[in-house]
C-alpha cells in the first residue's frame, strides 16, 4: 500500500527544505512547492493526501488556495500555517473550511500528529468513495450487489430462470436474500404486471395454510359464512412465493404436490377445482433434502421443485462481497434516516470482515443502520481518538523528545524517560521511530 502525500506550499525556502526534511523523518511523504499553483496542478480527482500551506505569500495566498481546493474537493483537509495571522484569522479559516490552522514557531511533533489525523480522515474518505462507486456500479444492474463467484453466477441464472417462467426452488439460510431473488425472478420475467403473492408458511398452522393456499367455498369453514379465495388463486398468471415452504404442514404439502402438478386447485368445500396458471417460487431455510431424508418434507413434492434449485451462499463464504454490502447499505441508511455526514470508520470496515455474520446480509444491513444512527449524523465527532490512541499519541511525542534532546542516544533517553531499556525498545519498534535519525538530525545542525 503507497502512502499518502503531504503537499507542501511554503515561499520561504529555508523552512520549506527544514519543514519538509522533518516531516520525512517523521515517516510522510513529502511533495514540496514554492506557490499555491504546483500544489494545485498536483492534485487529481484521487488525491488521498493532506494539503499544508503558508498563508503569506505571493501571487496566490494560503487563504485563496483554500477556496480553489474546496471548490475542487470540498473534503480535501486544508492545514494553514502562519506567522502573521491571530485568533481573527484562525477563526476566519476554519470557517471557510480548513481542516486546522498553525501558528508560527509550531512544534514539529504537533504538525505531524495534526496531519496524521488528517490523513486518517482522507483515507477513509477517499476509501469510501470508491467503496461507494463500486457497490453503485454494482447495483445498476441487479440490486443482488457483490463480486464474489457465487453472486456473480447466481445473477447471470435469475434472468433466464425468469423468463423460463420455470419453477424455482431458492435454498439459503436465514437472511442472506431469498425474499429478494424470488421478487426478481417475477420482476425479470414475462409475469412482471400480474400479481406477486407471498404465503408465509412458517407463520401459518395446518388449519390456516390450507385456507390462505387453497381457499375455501361460503358455509365451508368454522367462524365464517362467506367464501375466500385462495393465494394460490390470487396469484394465476402472476407469480407465487411460498417462504418457507418446509414449515408447512404434511397434510397441505401433499395437497399442494396436486397443484402443482395438475395446475388446478380446489377450494375448501368447492364441487370442483379451477385451473391457474402457476409459477411457483418456493423458498427454504436450508438443504430441503435434508428435510425430506429426515421425513420432514415429501420426497415427490421436493423431487416436483428441485428440478431447477438457486442456492444463496451465506455471508461468511463472501469476504469480498461484505465491505461493498455495508456501503450500500449505509448509503441506504444515510437517506432514510437523513445523516447525510457519516462516513464509514476503519473500526466499522473491521467489524465488518472480523465478525462471523450469522444472520448474514440482514444481520450486516442493521449494523449499518446502527452506525449511521450512533454517529449522530456529525462528521466532526468521528475524529475524536479513543483512549488507547491518545496515550498512544502521547508516548511517541515524549519518546521523540527524549531522543531528540539526546541526538538518538538510547541510553540518554532512556535515562530522561525513567523507563527499562527494553521497554523503550519496545515502544520503538511499537511506532516505528528510528533513533538513527534523530543521530542524523543533530549532526546536521
Amino acid at each position: 500500500m503507497t502512502r499518502q502525500t503531504v503537499l507542501l506550499v511554503e515561499d520561504d525556502e529555508a523552512l520549506r527544505f527544514a519543514t519538509q526534511q522533518a516531516l520525512e523523518l517523521a515517516g510522510l511523504s513529502v511533495r514540496a512547492f514554492a506557490g499555491a499553483e504546483g500544489a494545485l496542478a498536483a492534485l487529481s480527482p484521487d488525491f488521498d493526501g493532506v494539503i499544508v500551506s503558508d498563508i503569506r505569500m505571493p501571487r496566490m495566498d494560503g487563504l485563496q488556495l483554500l477556496a480553489r481546493v474546496r471548490a475542487l474537493d470540498g473534503d480535501l483537509p486544508v492545514i494553514l500555517v502562519t506567522g502573521h495571522g491571530g485568533v481573527p484569522m484562525a477563526v476566519a479559516a476554519l470557517r471557510d473550511g480548513a481542516y486546522d490552522f498553525l501558528t508560527k514557531p509550531f512544534a514539529t511533533d504537533h504538525l505531524v500528529a495534526t496531519i496524521g489525523r488528517a490523513l486518517e480522515r482522507r483515507g477513509l474518505l477517499v476509501e469510501n468513495r470508491r467503496l461507494r462507486a463500486v457497490a453503485e456500479s454494482a447495483g445498476e444492474e441487479s440490486p443482488l450487489i457483490g463480486q464474489s463467484v457465487a453472486i456473480t453466477r447466481l445473477r447471470a441464472a435469475i434472468r433466464p430462470l425468469a423468463t423460463a417462467g420455470l419453477d424455482v426452488l431458492v435454498e439459503g439460510e436465514t437472511g442472506t436474500g431469498k425474499d429478494l431473488v424470488a421478487t426478481l425472478l417475477h420482476r425479470q420475467g414475462p409475469r412482471r404486471a400480474r400479481p406477486f403473492i407471498a404465503v408465509q408458511c412458517a407463520a401459518l398452522g395446518e388449519e390456516q395454510a390450507a385456507q390462505a393456499l387453497f381457499g375455501h367455498a361460503a358455509d365451508s369453514v368454522s367462524h365464517t359464512r362467506l367464501s375466500r379465495t385462495g393465494s394460490i388463486a390470487t396469484s394465476s398468471g402472476g407469480t407465487l412465493l411460498l417462504d418457507e415452504i418446509d414449515a408447512l404442514a404434511p397434510a397441505v404439502q401433499a395437497a399442494l404436490l396436486r397443484v402443482i402438478e395438475e395446475r388446478e386447485v380446489q377450494p375448501i368445500g368447492a364441487e370442483r377445482a379451477e385451473a391457474v396458471d402457476l409459477h411457483v417460487v418456493a423458498t427454504s431455510r436450508g438443504d430441503l433434502a435434508d428435510a425430506v431424508a429426515a421425513g420432514r418434507f415429501r420426497a415427490d413434492l421436493y423431487h416436483r421443485l428441485a428440478a431447477t434449485r438457486l442456492r444463496l451462499p451465506p455471508l461468511r463464504e463472501r469476504e469480498h462481497d461484505r465491505t461493498l454490502l455495508f456501503v450500500a447499505f449505509v448509503e441506504q441508511a444515510r437517506v432514510a434516516l437523513e445523516r447525510p455526514g457519516h462516513m464509514i470508520r476503519e473500526v466499522e470496515r473491521r467489524h465488518v470482515l472480523d465478525h462471523g455474520w450469522p444472520g448474514n446480509v440482514r444481520e450486516l444491513r442493521n449494523y449499518a443502520f446502527e452506525c449511521v444512527l450512533a454517529s449522530g449524523g456529525d462528521p466532526g465527532a468521528q475524529d475524536v481518538q479513543d483512549l488507547p490512541a491518545r496515550v498512544a499519541e502521547f508516548e511517541v511525542t515524549v519518546i521523540v523528545d527524549a531522543l531528540r534532546a539526546s541526538g538518538g542516544n538510547v541510553m540518554k533517553a532512556v535515562e530522561r524517560l525513567g523507563i527499562p531499556r527494553k521497554t523503550l525498545y519496545y515502544k520503538l519498534g511499537r511506532y516505528g521511530i528510528d533513533p538513527d535519525a534523530f543521530r542524523t538530525l543533530r549532526s546536521g545542525g
